[in-house]
């Protein structure tokens, strides 16, 4: 049904002739071992190419295409959840940061997810494989790397709380801000301490200039390989 993938990601025609039997509205995505991301319909597919295709995602170089949602959520027009394709660049992070709800995060390749332990008092640093989901708790200060060379697909999934896309995290100087500010009615029934955030979500910070973003193992960049490998031979023709 997927054709092989052009320069720019597009993907050619071949292989393209039982598109038309996927009834109309019906949306095939086709996430690559190496990160790339294609979509069919009725009418072809085509490679989504994130400079022109996608959502900029918390920080420049990172992307995101909403599945369920949309980026005009807000309080004003909450949406009960949202489901999101990300794209993380190669040996890249995201600024740690915090979200005001519960979320789930698939890895289809190899991260690093960064957390702090508040018990402990420490930032812990978890290593994801493809096909490994993690849940974050509201309001836990963390950081998401792609250990690998390409990009990394992730599907992240929280619960709605009406915070529209551009301030979906919560950074350390998001933090600062908010714990030197007027506190919006919002917020007023909540317990975050703002200045205890942005210090945890600043210990990520420096533990992430320090380590930078991990790397692969050498089993972890065979294993790659071979998957790239299995799905070049079970791609639809």
């Amino acid at each position: 049904m997927f054709g092989g993938s052009g320069e720019d990601g597009a993907v050619t025609a071949e292989g393209r002739s039982g598109l038309g039997r996927l009834p109309r509205g019906v949306l095939l995505y086709r996430l690559g071992a190496g990160g790339s991301v294609a979509l069919a319909d009725r009418d072809g597919a085509r490679g989504l190419v994130p400079e022109r295709d996608l959502l900029r995602f918390i920080d420049d170089g990172q992307f995101a295409h909403y599945l369920v949602g949309d980026a005009a959520t807000s309080p004003e027009r909450p949406s009960n959840a949202t489901v999101k394709l990300g794209v993380v660049g190669p040996r890249s992070a995201f600024t740690p940061h915090a979200h005001g709800g519960e979320h789930f995060v698939l890895s289809l390749g190899h991260a690093a997810c960064g957390l702090y332990d508040d018990e402990r008092g420490r930032v812990v640093e978890v290593p994801l494989v493809p096909g490994e989901l993690i849940r974050i708790p509201a309001m836990m200060p963390h950081s998401f790397a792609n250990r690998a060379t390409s990009p990394l697909t992730i599907l992240a999934a929280n619960t709605g709380y009406g915070i529209d896309h551009e301030d979906y995290a919560i950074t350390a100087p998001e933090a600062e801000r908010r714990a030197s500010g007027p506190v919006p009615d919002a917020e007023r029934h909540t317990v975050t301490d703002y200045l205890e955030l942005a210090a945890a979500l600043r210990d990520i910070e420096r533990v992430q200039r320090v380590r930078g973003t991990g790397a692969t193992t050498v089993r972890e960049r065979l294993a790659a390989r071979l998957r790239r490998l299995a799905q070049g031979l079970e791609e639809r023709r």
